[in-house]
């Protein structure tokens, strides 16, 4: 059978034109965390800030009806499947595009396998694993079967032929355990019409823990504009994430893209506090933002850095309104803004 790639379908970079963007409500366990509330307003401050600018469609399922009805805009479109959790850009599909000139175009999605980030001993993923074919089949694109143990967060694209991945999700073990390197370079060629992968090192340390990815590339650095990436740093020597942001920046410089162009990077502060209550090094960063049609929305953390952040990204991003959103519980249950939202491409 063709991939996508053999058949012209690609992945654009997040910033182009959306049709709506995918998100999914917190149903149950640690993502409801000890107060719920906490968590519907966190998802309900996102959904309710894209909305007024593109449509969203949140995937309920049956049993958490109620809350997304009290907590949701009405605009928000309410869709229902069974869920284990609530982090869509990880679940849900990663949506492709072909022959958009002239306003016709065709939509299509990768269909990863998704394995719980890692068949992790506390994940449950038996309804999260039919969600992306669930949405495809909403969203009536066509749907490509991919081979490869993989998530949305472990992906970012400049939509012209570059991807950014880091080692420890790809390559992990308990992903792809019988995978090269070049067998995933070349599944991810195949399925998100890249020529070019630019592999980090790893992710942000917090994110090796307990209830973490293992790595996603989306909190570490992402393209802004083709030939631009910014990236998390660590100014503070304390925190262990002060040489992984050195070390990942001075990779991204070392690196060009698909084009051939030297990467330009642009460096974003993580935010002051390293800490969490219980001692534990953040992994708070506004890297992890999301791109919507005229709009850029910021995760915040009530932190000094925060106006810093917005100006950083709105030099770069003209003609964008930036937004932000208290991000804390959402990090507090292991993701962020991009996290738990998913693009549906424009055609």
């Amino acid at each position: 059978m063709p991939t996508p790639a053999e058949l012209g379908f690609a992945m654009p970079a997040e910033w182009s034109p959306h049709e709506r963007t995918w998100m999914a409500w917190p149903t149950e366990g640690y993502t409801l965390g000890e107060d719920p509330a906490e968590a519907y307003r966190a998802w309900s401050q996102v959904a309710n800030t894209i909305v007024r600018y593109e449509p969203v469609t949140m995937v309920v399922d049956p049993a958490a009806r109620a809350s997304a009805d009290e907590w949701l805009d009405p605009a928000v479109a309410k869709v229902e499947f069974p869920l284990n959790d609530a982090w869509m850009r990880d679940i849900g599909p990663t949506f492709l595009t072909r022959g958009a000139g002239g306003g016709a175009g065709e939509l299509a999605a990768a269909d990863w396998i998704f394995n719980g980030w890692g068949a992790q001993s506390w994940a449950q993923w038996d309804k999260d694993a039919d969600i992306a074919e669930s949405v495809i089949g909403h969203a009536g694109a066509r749907r490509f079967i991919s081979r490869l143990v993989n998530e949305g967060g472990g992906i970012h694209v400049d939509g012209e032929g570059t991807v950014l991945v880091t080692e420890t999700v790809q390559l992990d073990p308990g992903r792809n355990p019988d995978w090269t390197r070049q067998a995933v370079e070349d599944e991810l060629k195949a399925f998100l019409g890249v020529g070019k992968v630019i592999w980090l090192a790893r992710g942000l340390t917090r994110d090796y823990s307990e209830f973490g990815t293992r790595g996603h590339v989306d909190i570490v650095a992402a393209f802004v504009q083709p030939g631009v990436v910014v990236v998390h740093t660590q100014p503070d020597p304390a925190h262990p994430d002060h040489e992984v942001g050195k070390a990942n920046a001075a990779l991204l410089r070392g690196a060009t893209d698909a084009r051939g162009r030297a990467l330009e990077v642009v460096e974003l502060p993580a935010p002051t506090v390293i800490t969490d209550a219980d001692g534990e090094p953040v992994d708070y960063s506004y890297i992890n933002h999301y791109l919507g049609n005229g709009f850029a929305l910021l995760c915040g953390f009530d932190d000094p850095r925060d106006a810093q952040a917005a100006e950083i990204l709105g030099s770069l991003l003209p003609g964008r309104k930036i937004e932000l959103v208290d991000a804390r519980p959402i990090f507090e249950r292991g993701g962020g803004i991009h996290c738990i939202t998913q693009q549906q491409p424009a055609v």
